[in-house]
């Protein structure tokens, strides 16, 4: 359904996952029902915002990985390795 952009599917998955009565999925739909208009958004975009997710996901990590061990420097040459080299070799 989400590759497929079909929303109706979505809907009718929605009001199933409501009727089996499972708390968690409908607490998760109910959230989906909350910020419907950006799930609508989702399902009509051409536009992903993937990248930018994944990206940021990858600074997080880096971070909690170097979390009380490092400082700065070494954070910005984890995050940016190459503008780290060009500045160190730049007269």
């Amino acid at each position: 359904m989400m590759r497929g952009r079909n929303l109706d599917q979505l809907r009718h998955w929605m009001h199933r996952a409501t009727a089996t009565g499972i708390p968690a999925l409908k607490s998760f739909v109910a959230g989906l029902r909350r910020d419907q208009a950006a799930v609508n958004a989702a399902f009509s975009s051409q536009w992903s915002s993937g990248q930018v997710e994944g990206q940021i996901h990858r600074l997080k990590l880096i971070k909690r990985q170097m979390y009380g061990r490092a400082g700065f420097a070494l954070l910005r040459r984890r995050v940016l390795p190459f503008v780290a080299d060009e500045e160190r070799r730049a007269p």
